[in-house]
């Protein structure tokens, strides 16, 4: 009997991903993507609209934390799943863009969650 072969990614790994992405790009919307635009020079009333979401920070926060490292427990730590010769996931292109998406998404998350101490130094 042989193990069973799988045609694609992973579909946990690139939910986790997916998910954790998302929830970085939420919890960084209050207050990273203002200054981002502020700093490219785009201006406008609207702005002023994205920090309505600062109080549901801590929880985008805790949703993508959670997801992260879901994502993370699937990419480095569980057993990889036996694919087929020549499938999208037996090449390591499949992994390197789950791998990058958990990067940014954590990068996100980190950079939101400190953005009290480093954003005074921009203005």
């Amino acid at each position: 009997m042989t193990a069973p072969t799988r045609t694609g990614t992973p579909p946990r790994q690139t939910w986790f991903a997916a998910c954790g992405v998302i929830g970085a790009v939420l919890a960084s919307s209050c207050c990273i993507a203002p200054l981002l635009l502020l700093t490219l020079g785009v201006s406008g009333a609207w702005i002023g609209n994205l920090t309505a979401l600062e109080p549901y920070k801590p929880v985008f926060l805790g949703v993508a934390l959670v997801f992260i490292g879901l994502g993370f427990r699937q990419v480095y730590f569980k057993q990889k799943p036996a694919c087929e010769e020549g499938s999208y996931c037996a090449r390591p292109e499949s992994a390197i863009v789950t791998k990058t998406a958990l990067w940014v998404a954590t990068l996100l998350v980190v950079s939101a969650a400190s953005i009290d101490w480093w954003a005074p130094l921009f203005y």
